[in-house]
């Protein structure tokens, strides 16, 4: 039997989140069109900075600064690279935090496909529902965590 799409693609999400550079919580995001990969994030430092992995976290009210999170890396890959992010899905490992999420609704990506929750932020909810952006919360479908 064939996997699932939205279990392919988180899977992909998984995979990606193995290459994040923050200890605190490894994180992988994967954006898709028509059933192709078009970009793939992780959290991790700037480009050109030291990780966290190598020297400590840099935390400032309990929020990592040097990180970048992976929905917002994978949003600026297609940004560099000139690749439309408009009616796009996004597979996120975690649910995501409010910045990420006025980032997500900015690019016009349409659905967001989670796989844990990790502090819902009741007004990322409120936005998300206000731009008419779908939500899938695969921890409560059944999908398996790895």
């Amino acid at each position: 039997m064939r996997k699932p799409w939205d279990e392919y693609f988180i899977d992909m999400a998984r995979m990606v989140a193995t290459r994040a550079t923050c200890n605190r919580r490894q994180v992988g995001a994967v954006i898709v069109r028509e059933k192709r990969t078009i970009a793939s994030g992780y959290n991790g430092s700037v480009a050109g900075d030291v990780h966290c992995l190598d020297v400590g976290c840099k935390v400032v009210n309990g929020h990592c600064i040097r990180t970048v999170h992976a929905e917002s890396n994978a949003i600026l890959q297609c940004a560099k690279f000139g690749v439309q992010t408009e009616g796009a899905d996004l597979y996120v490992t975690h649910f995501p935090c409010l910045q990420c999420t006025k980032q997500i609704i900015q690019a016009g990506i349409l659905k967001v496909i989670y796989a844990e929750h990790y502090r819902v932020d009741p007004y990322a909810l409120e936005l998300f529902a206000q731009a008419g952006v779908a939500l899938v919360d695969l921890e409560h479908l059944g999908v398996p965590r790895v």
